[in-house]
């Protein structure tokens, strides 16, 4: 992981792009750029873990990132994926009194996070109501996602949501040839990495899937969608 401090016209643009800049004081920007900075994070690497230091407000500038629960017994499910240009609050828990469990975030490819530190934060939200409501808002919006995650694995069977998981990624990338495990497959729809294996089978020998090594090859989207 790499600090880099960007000039304040820079981060500011970079800035520009929250939905609460415009209602920041000249003061209140001119502070938070200041502070603002870019890190960096390779593929695999973990780039907060609850009970770590807090990292702060973060917006994916590239890449991607899972966030994830980590069980007693090591178990992980996958609450949501941030892509490029989403915000997150939840690596800023040390800031939000009401969340009272511990996330995860890993980098799912290397990318670029632009953060604003904990405490700048926590001083924009106790001055700008603004801000207040950005964080609010945000975290309906990631519960409202991890509730339909809790669904799936509740109610959904596990050809549905594998189903929906690799049409999801073709949708993503424009591509029917995905290059993914079986493990990382796993952890994206919160099962085990051999009951993905027997599914996988099926899919195959339905004709709706091929495999090789580390690449899974849709043969059947529409299919898959009617899953």
């Amino acid at each position: 992981m790499t600090d880099i401090r960007y000039g304040e016209s820079q981060v500011s643009d970079m800035l520009s792009t929250l939905s609460f800049w415009e209602h920041l004081e000249d003061v209140q920007k001119e502070y938070t750029a200041d502070h603002a900075v870019i890190r960096y994070y390779e593929k695999g690497s973990m780039i907060y873990s609850g009970g770590s230091i807090c990292l702060g407000m973060a917006c994916v500038l590239e890449g991607s990132i899972r966030v994830y629960l980590l069980s007693e017994e090591g178990r992980e499910i996958t609450l949501f994926r941030l892509e490029q240009g989403d915000p997150c609050v939840l690596s800023a828990a040390c800031v939000i009194s009401q969340i009272t469990f511990d996330t995860h975030m890993e980098a799912e490819q290397d990318c670029a996070l632009l953060v604003i530190p904990a405490a700048v934060f926590r001083q924009l939200t106790e001055e700008n109501i603004y801000v207040k409501c950005f964080m609010y808002e945000l975290m309906t919006e990631r519960f409202s996602s991890v509730m339909w995650i809790m669904q799936q694995i509740l109610f959904a069977g596990l050809d549905r949501r594998l189903a929906g998981f690799l049409v999801r990624e073709y949708d993503r990338i424009g591509n029917p040839r995905l290059r993914i495990t079986q493990e990382q497959i796993a952890q994206q729809i919160n099962s085990a990495r051999e009951v993905v294996a027997r599914m996988l089978r099926r899919f195959m020998s339905e004709g709706l899937v091929e495999m090789s090594r580390g690449v899974i090859i849709l043969r059947d989207v529409e299919r898959l969608r009617q899953i």
